[in-house]
């Protein structure tokens, strides 16, 4: 594949994360980075490696609601006043993730200067994102739904026209992610490489003609 490029964040403008200030710690794979109910009194920034939240309810089993990278933030939900953490976090890969203060990241915000800005759109963006996904699983099929989780993994819902490779993640969080079976997202994923939405090559790459999934053409 030419003109592949990695999975780029819109908050790259902030690079090493050292302007955010806080602490910066390592986790390992599979390493739980806080659990759903506890306190939320901070945020964080990953500056390497990979994250993936999950919620539960009462009675229901763990659903995966989103897979973070470089440059993401995650636990951004106590900016506006959410005292509990609604979801619980857990390195994907081993993993370097800085943790911010909720009132130093709050007089941040209050600057008003580029970097609060960008801040500011991509926390808003963040927010519209969680609930696209839950419209997705009201109003697409499964395969809709795992077209579009691929897409935004690779920043490629709008505006950008270059294959992308993704971190690779397994078929059984994409599963989770899609409400469906990890066999329904084996045959998914089979039937977009063979249409050449997709290609494996020890590396995950998705292209843009995977947005013909979304027509279901």
């Amino acid at each position: 594949m030419n003109n592949v490029k990695h999975t780029a964040s819109p908050l790259g403008v902030f690079k090493s994360g050292a302007s955010l200030g806080g602490k910066v710690s390592k986790f390992r794979n599979k390493q739980k980075i806080y659990s759903q109910g506890e306190p939320a009194l901070t945020l964080f920034f990953i500056q390497h490696g990979g994250v993936r939240l999950t919620s539960r309810s009462k009675g229901q089993p763990s659903a995966v609601t989103a897979i973070l990278g470089v440059h993401d933030f995650f636990g951004e939900i106590c900016l506006a006043g959410y005292p509990l953490r609604m979801s619980t976090a857990v390195a994907m890969t081993a993993s370097s993730i800085r943790t911010i203060r909720k009132d130093k990241m709050l007089q941040l915000l209050r600057r008003g200067n580029k970097a609060s800005n960008a801040l500011v759109s991509y926390l808003l963006g963040s927010m519209k994102k969680y609930r696209d996904h839950v419209a997705d699983l009201l109003t697409s099929n499964a395969e809709q739904r795992l077209a579009r989780i691929l897409l935004r993994l690779a920043h490629l819902e709008k505006g950008r026209s270059e294959p992308v490779e993704i971190s690779t993640v397994s078929h059984q969080v994409l599963a989770e992610m899609v409400g469906t079976t990890r066999p329904r997202v084996n045959l998914f994923m089979n039937r977009f490489r063979k249409l050449g939405y997709i290609h494996y090559d020890g590396t995950l790459v998705v292209s843009t003609s995977l947005r013909k999934a979304l027509l279901g053409k």
